[in-house]
C-alpha cells in the first residue's frame, strides 16, 4: 500500500485520476494530508464512498510522540517519535524571534562517520522515507499548536544520503496548497557529497512557489 504523504502533488493528482477522481479532489486531499490527520474519515468534505476506496490502497501515516522533553530555560521542544516500524528518531523545536524552527532527520542512524557526530555510531540502519520526514514538521507543529516557519534538516542522518526522499519532502513542504514553507527558511546541512550538492543545485523548483534553493550548509 502507498502512503500518500510520499507522494508529490502531481503525483498524487495522476493517483486519483487513474482511481476516476476530478483533479480538484487533489488540493481538498493534500490540505488535509499536511494538517496531520490520522484517518481517512477526518477528511469531512471527502465522500464516503473516495475515503473508503483510498483505504483499499493506501494509508495515512503517522508517528507517535515516544518522549517530548521542554527546556525551562528557553522553551526548546526535543521530541523522540517512534516510527511504524519500532524505530526512533529525534526532531528539536527552537523558538526564536521570527518564529519557530524545527530540526528534523532524515534517517534512521548514519553511515558517514564523522567522529564529532553520535549518530553514526550504531551506523546505517535505513531513510526515512519522505512523509516521514514530512510527519515530522506535521505532527510537531500539530503537538505544540503554532505554525513551524523554519526548517533545518541536520537531525540524524546525511540529507544527501538520503537524496530522493528529501527532494520530494522538500517540494511538498514548499508547494502552496500544503505547509508552504519558503525554501530561503530551510537550511540543508550536509557532511559534503560533493556530487549531490551539485545535482540538488540543478533541480527545478521554478514550478513551484518559492523562487530559490535551500541554503547549504557543510559541517567541518
Amino acid at each position: 500500500m502507498i502512503d500518500l504523504k510520499d507522494l508529490e502533488y502531481h503525483e498524487l493528482e495522476s493517483f486519483l485520476v487513474e482511481l476516476g477522481e476530478k483533479k480538484f479532489r487533489t488540493a481538498q486531499i493534500f490540505k488535509w494530508l499536511h494538517l496531520g490527520i490520522t484517518d481517512y474519515d477526518e477528511m469531512t468534505d471527502i465522500s464516503k464512498n473516495l475515503r473508503e476506496k483510498l483505504k483499499e490502497i493506501s494509508y495515512v501515516s503517522t508517528l507517535e510522540i515516544e518522549r517530548k522533553l521542554v527546556s525551562k530555560l528557553d522553551g526548546t521542544v526535543k521530541y523522540l517519535f517512534r516510527l511504524p516500524d519500532g524505530n526512533c528518531i529525534e526532531s528539536v523545536v527552537m523558538r526564536y524571534h521570527h518564529g519557530l524552527t524545527i530540526c528534523i532527520s532524515s534517517q534512521v542512524g548514519c553511515r558517514m562517520g564523522c567522529r564529532f557526530c553520535a549518530s553514526t555510531i550504531g551506523g546505517l540502519y535505513r531513510s526515512l522515507t519522505a512523509g516521514e520526514i514530512l510527519n515530522q514538521v506535521i505532527f510537531a507543529q500539530k503537538d505544540m499548536g503554532e505554525r513551524i516557519s523554519n526548517i533545518v534538516l541536520m537531525g540524524i542522518g546525511e540529507p544527501l544520503d538520503n537524496y530522493e526522499n528529501v527532494v520530494k519532502f522538500l517540494h511538498n513542504v514548499n508547494y502552496e496548497k500544503g505547509l508552504n514553507i519558503g525554501l530561503r527558511h530551510i537550511t540543508l546541512s550536509t557532511c559534503g557529497i560533493v556530487p549531490k550538492i551539485y545535482e540538488l543545485a540543478d533541480e527545478d523548483m521554478s514550478s513551484r512557489s518559492a523562487k530559490s534553493m535551500p541554503q547549504l550548509r557543510s559541517l567541518p
